[in-house]
């Protein structure tokens, strides 16, 4: 049985929910500023985006990129490292 293209990425979205959620994993992101809970808002809203619901891609990625940029704004005035 062929596989659709969605089917396809659903597969892919799926492994890389496990491997956001892999601890070897999370540490090596965190060792590079990466936050993995932002990591995976951004996969959710990337999912959902390309499954054609761009209300809740909006939701998703639009709270990941708000977040990402208080967190650099904190960093920059000396409130910490981004993450």
């Amino acid at each position: 049985m062929t596989k659709t293209a969605t089917a396809e990425l659903d597969e892919v979205f799926d492994e890389l929910d496990v491997l956001l959620k892999n601890s070897e994993v999370g540490a090596e992101l965190a060792e590079r500023g990466v936050n993995v809970s932002l990591a995976m808002t951004l996969a959710l809203g990337l999912r959902a985006y390309v499954g054609g619901d761009k209300d809740r891609a909006m939701l998703e990625l639009g709270t990941a990129v708000e977040e990402i940029a208080s967190r650099m704004a904190r960093s920059k005035s000396g409130g910490g490292v981004p993450s």
